[in-house]
């Protein structure tokens, strides 16, 4: 018996990617031009898959930041937080954040993976129960199997479930609710004011994930839960600086007087090297933009919608109505496969999503939008879309396109 024979489907699934072209998951960006297009191969390539919903990674003022961080601090701090890894830029950062979020309690974290492990594990143990929604990243579970907790799921987006859940519960024990605000791969919105009801109803903790979220919803851009007016009753905000900040890392922020006890519990927290300079001072910098300057939102929202109606009106099934994320269904993974190589061939980068990785075994044509994106550009997505689903004849025969 070989140690790898566990991961034996795997070669198999890496042939049949190959034979239909490119890698999807294999991409190499050669060089990044600016915050919408890269070089791959020596071609250009528009990007409408990298997260960059602010189209931040390319601002001046946060690139500069960034620079003089490393000039000031170095290039990584070669440590941990418990360690020598704490310097000024990580607690600027936490007061920065505890300011926008309304929060007492903020925890940077090295990336936002370790966010959601290092939260969920450092608040629930083996004497708690935590109650997922079923699309929860994989972070999340992640975050779950460490922490030793019980763990049930319920039905994606649905209080209901998770009502009829707790109620079944012995009363008095620790119960926390996981949702997340923006879900990453169909791009669905939950439905935060009734979780809050429900969570409220049964004395359970509430954590939501608002990683995609962040910088897309709400008047001041504080995520889904601001928007749905519930966020001083939402127990754990995680979020990512790796999305709409521009950055790299993560951070968990709380109003519960014992949160700052994650910094001696949490493990994810306490043994790893601490975030770097340069990510500090991009994310600091990219959420003074993301404060400052409503108009990015405003663009994003533009953009999200040109691209929703665009792929829509082709006969395009879609997963959700406009956001940051519009997801197309393909009916097989062989067909989302081919799909994605004419779009990549034609010089037009989006994620490809297959089972088991997407819920409910979809395959999905994923495009994340960006407020860097010109209306040309939304405009050159949705003619290659058209151009590709012609091709390959699966445009509805109700449209015109």
């Amino acid at each position: 018996m070989d140690l790898f024979d566990k991961f034996g489907h795997l070669p198999e699934l890496r042939e049949r990617l190959a034979s239909a072209g490119a890698n999807p998951f294999g991409v190499c960006m050669d060089e990044i031009v600016s915050a919408t297009e890269a070089l791959s191969g020596g071609r250009r390539i528009l990007l409408a898959g990298t997260n960059n919903y602010l189209g931040l990674t390319f601002d001046p003022a946060c690139i500069k930041r960034a620079q003089d961080a490393i000039a000031q601090h170095g290039t990584g701090t070669t440590g941990s937080r418990v360690a020598n890894g704490t310097y000024d830029l990580h607690q600027s950062l936490e007061r920065e954040l505890s300011d926008f979020l309304g929060m007492n309690s903020v925890l940077v974290y090295s990336t936002g993976y370790q966010a959601n492990l290092g939260t969920i594990a450092g608040l629930a143990g083996p004497d708690d129960t935590i109650l997922i929604d079923a699309d929860c990243h994989a972070s999340i579970y992640d975050g779950c199997r460490l922490s030793g907790a019980t763990v049930i799921r319920f039905r994606h987006n649905s209080p209901a479930d998770l009502d009829k859940r707790l109620e079944r519960l012995a009363p008095g024990s620790n119960k926390l609710v996981i949702i997340e605000g923006l879900y990453s791969m169909f791009g669905d919105v939950a439905p935060l004011a009734e979780f809050v009801e429900v969570k409220r109803r049964h004395g359970a903790y509430l954590l939501a994930d608002e990683a995609h979220s962040v910088g897309v919803f709400g008047p001041s851009g504080r995520g889904v839960a601001e928007q749905a007016g519930v966020l001083d009753e939402v127990d754990f905000i995680v979020g990512t600086f790796s999305k709409s900040l521009g950055s790299m890392g993560g951070f968990a922020a709380s109003n519960h007087p014992g949160f700052e006890m994650l910094r001696l519990s949490s493990r994810p927290y306490m043994f790893t090297a601490s975030l770097s300079p340069a990510n500090l001072a991009a994310a600091s910098a990219c959420l003074h933009e993301l404060r400052s300057r409503p108009e990015l939102r405003s663009n994003l929202w533009r953009n999200a919608h040109a691209l929703h109606d665009g792929l829509s009106s082709l006969g395009l099934q879609l997963t959700a109505p406009p956001s940051s994320i519009v997801a197309v269904r393909v009916p097989t993974v062989e067909l989302a496969v081919a799909f994605w190589n004419r779009l990549f061939d034609a010089g037009v980068y989006v994620n490809l999503a297959i089972p088991p990785g997407t819920p409910n075994s979809t395959s999905l044509l994923r495009c994340s939008v960006s407020a860097a994106q010109t209306p040309e550009q939304i405009t050159r997505i949705c003619d290659t879309f058209r151009q590709v689903a012609k091709d390959m004849d699966l445009l509805q025969p109700t449209t015109s396109a």
